[in-house]
């Protein structure tokens, strides 16, 4: 009996005889013809009884199986290393991440991702195509037709422009997008301009995301610190609002700018923010807002991304910063704003914050400026209740609530004003906050209650308890600066 016949009776005895192609017979006859003298010289004369007496025998029964795996593995090109193929094995879903010093490896992922990337591009429409589908809707309006400006179109006319634009523009031309667009016309149709402008925001959103997916360089869907600064860098000369700063400041921009992406998006400091999230907040949309070249300057004012907002963080940095050491001081920084500030809250800033030798550098002052200016955002009271829960419990007690408020009362004190009594202010927040717990305020409580920025302005900043305090005199002109001490 030949290796082919052996091969074939172990496929028969592990049931797998039945599957056994012409064509993997033909390959089989070939490695039995191969490799005939590694069998014994009377093994082409063995008989079926003698074939079965060798396969009774352990030690040849195992000889047997070691060589059908060789022989089994050399027909299928695999590693015989490996488990053997006639066992079920998992696919394999995860590839792992080449190597840094595996340079071959990093370009060829590098350019594949680029080529996919050039691919997605290509599928969305360019600007040409975007004023040829306004044109084909604009002739498209659906009867009838009122003296209103505002063009309306119903489904079959719908259908009628997915069919003249083309199979690019089909994936925008969905029933699900009708519907969500349709409102209360009687006639069933939706406003032409309201789906324009849905196609030009989902392009406008392919197209970014595309931009940000060129700096992930893990190709996993996140964006590192150093990848979202290259793109903000790269980025400045498209910015109209930003032509006027100079080359030289352009890296404190970036710094300012990047920091507000992970202040709000990673909570957690993981170091890196995924670009799915980047999409659904508006801090992109404030960022290209600088490409209007009229943009309005109390807009300008108020997006953290202009160039006058910049400006005025990193210049209070600097005006703080009183021996120019390039880092704040708790004396520097306790001439924050008008300097209202209480002294106990500035040391727990240093106790809880990174510090350097006991002096804060400019990243995480900018930590300390978006959680001040943002105190209503979930994020910002998670920064301020770790510096206010001293304890490291969980939660602020009235002992809490009292070690804070003891500064303030001094404060007080040293302007001449007699200090308010602490069981007043203290019932005063429970009421406020109303905790599940009568005895403690947790995170979640200020953040259910809504009035998290007003408990926090009352502990922190004598300016936020007086405002507090007179807020029933603050209430008739909403146009009236706050009450600053």
């Amino acid at each position: 009996m030949d290796l082919k016949s052996i091969l074939e009776s172990h496929l028969s005895k592990c049931g797998n005889k039945s599957k056994i192609s012409s064509e993997d017979s033909a390959t089989i006859s070939n490695v039995g013809s191969s490799t005939k003298s590694t069998l014994p010289e009377n093994s082409s004369t063995l008989d079926d009884s003698t074939f079965n007496s060798v396969l009774d025998d352990p030690a040849l029964e195992a000889e047997t199986e070691q060589l059908f795996e060789k022989y089994y593995c050399e027909w299928k090109g695999l590693d015989s290393s490996q488990p053997s193929t006639s066992k079920p094995v998992l696919p394999k879903f995860y590839q792992k991440l080449p190597a840094e010093d595996d340079t071959l490896r990093q370009k060829l992922r590098e350019e594949s991702r680029a080529m996919f990337l050039q691919r997605k591009s290509r599928e969305l429409l360019d600007n040409e195509e975007l004023k040829q589908l306004y044109v084909l809707l604009d002739k498209q309006p659906s009867p009838p037709i009122d003296n209103t400006e505002e063009q309306l179109i119903n489904y079959d006319d719908f259908l009628k422009v997915a069919e003249l634009a083309g199979p690019k523009c089909r994936q925008y031309f969905q029933p699900t997008t009708f519907m969500k667009l349709l409102q209360n016309d009687p006639y069933g149709r939706i406003s032409v301009m309201n789906f324009f402008n849905y196609v030009m925001r989902k392009v406008w959103l392919h197209q970014t995301r595309i931009g940000l997916s060129l700096y992930d360089v893990s190709g996993l869907g996140y964006l590192r610190e150093s990848d979202l600064e290259n793109y903000i860098l790269e980025l400045i000369p498209t910015l109209h609002q930003l032509q006027g700063l100079e080359q030289s400041f352009h890296s404190f921009y970036v710094c300012t700018a990047v920091h507000k992406f992970f202040f709000f998006l990673d909570p957690l400091h993981t170091g890196q923010i995924k670009i799915q999230d980047i999409l659904s907040c508006s801090f992109l949309d404030d960022l290209l807002e600088l490409r209007d070249e009229d943009l309005p300057k109390d807009q300008q004012q108020s997006n953290w991304f202009s160039a006058p907002s910049t400006l005025r963080v990193y210049g209070m940095y600097l005006n703080l910063d009183k021996d120019r050491n390039g880092m704040l001081s708790k004396q520097e920084l306790l001439k924050f704003g008008m300097g209202t500030l209480t002294p106990v809250f500035i040391d727990r800033v240093f106790q809880e914050c990174l510090t350097y030798d006991g002096e804060m550098d400019y990243k995480t002052y900018l930590d300390f400026v978006l959680a001040l200016e943002n105190k209503k955002e979930p994020q910002a009271l998670h920064y301020f209740f770790k510096i206010l829960d001293i304890d490291k419990k969980g939660y602020l007690t009235v002992f809490t609530l009292n070690y804070f408020f003891r500064s303030i009362q001094e404060q007080m004190r040293q302007l001449n004003h007699d200090p308010v009594n602490f069981q007043d202010v203290k019932d005063e927040i429970f009421d406020m906050v109303k905790p599940a717990d009568p005895c403690k305020i947790t995170l979640q409580d200020l953040l259910n209650s809504g009035q998290g920025d007003v408990v926090v302005g009352i502990l922190i900043d004598l300016n936020g308890f007086w405002n507090y305090e007179n807020r029933e005199i603050n209430v008739p002109d909403q146009n009236e600066e706050p009450t600053q001490v």
